[in-house]
């Protein structure tokens, strides 16, 4: 992890943090040669011009993420879409949600 990537996360509050931890396991296992790297102050994971950015926020975390490359994710979850290309996780959202769901968007996200 990125020094920068990594001062960000430990900024997180506690049950926000595990699961920037758990998202963050989940991408760069589905996707070893994502880099992750601060950009607009969030940490972004990318491969090539392929990027998905996740942000802390007060109820939870952020995904963003072109509705074209989530793998479905949004239409399987219309009520966590928040905007184009914004998805709004709070802890009981990611808690319901299997790995594999998050796994299939990441592949969708980063990978050509």
């Amino acid at each position: 992890m990125d020094d920068a990537v990594r001062g960000y996360r430990d900024e997180i509050a506690g049950e926000h943090r595990s699961m920037f931890d758990r998202l963050h396991h989940l991408i760069v296992s589905t996707c070893p040669d994502a880099e992750g790297v601060m950009r607009y102050e969030m940490p972004t994971y990318r491969i090539g011009s392929r990027r998905l950015s996740v942000a802390a926020w007060k109820h939870g975390l952020s995904l963003y993420v072109s509705p074209a490359r989530d793998g479905g994710f949004t239409a399987r979850h219309p009520e966590l879409a928040a905007g184009k290309g914004t998805i709004k996780l709070r802890p009981e959202d990611a808690a319901r949600i299997p790995d594999e769901e998050f796994q299939d968007l990441v592949r969708a996200a980063l990978q050509a």
